[in-house]
C-alpha cells in the first residue's frame, strides 16, 4: 500500500528531476518554451497534491486532485511533443514519461477512491 507521503514526496522528486535537467540554458526556442511550461505543471501538480491532502472536504480534496490530474496530463503531452521533436535523448524523457504516467495512474485512483 502507497502511503500518502510516498506520493507526496515522488510528485515532488518529479518535480525536482525537471527542474535539474531543465537548468541549464535552452538550445532553442522550443526548448525553452516547453522547459518552462513543463516545469510549472509539474510543480503545480506537486503543489496542488499538497493542498488536498490539507483539504477539509471529500469534495474540496477531489477537486484539488483534479487539478493535480490536469497538470500531470499537461506534463506528459509536453514530454511526448519533446521526444517526438527529438529535443531530448530518449535515454532522459523515457523515465521522466514512465514516473509521469505512473504518477496518474495513482492519482485517478485516488479520485475514484473519493467518489
Amino acid at each position: 500500500m502507497l502511503k500518502k507521503y510516498d506520493l507526496d514526496s515522488r510528485l515532488e522528486n518529479f518535480a525536482a528531476s525537471i527542474i535539474i535537467i531543465y537548468n541549464k540554458p535552452p538550445k532553442t526556442f522550443a526548448s525553452n518554451y516547453l522547459a518552462k511550461q513543463l516545469i510549472r505543471s509539474t510543480c503545480s501538480a506537486a503543489l496542488n497534491f499538497g493542498e488536498a491532502m490539507g483539504a477539509g472536504t471529500d469534495k474540496d480534496k477531489a477537486n484539488k486532485l483534479r487539478i493535480c490530474l490536469k497538470e500531470l496530463r499537461e506534463s506528459i503531452r509536453n514530454l511526448n511533443i519533446q521526444t517526438k521533436a527529438k529535443l531530448y535523448s530518449d535515454e532522459i524523457m523515457n523515465p521522466l514519461k514512465k514516473e509521469n504516467d505512473e504518477l496518474i495512474r495513482i492519482i485517478v485512483t485516488l479520485i475514484k477512491n473519493i467518489n
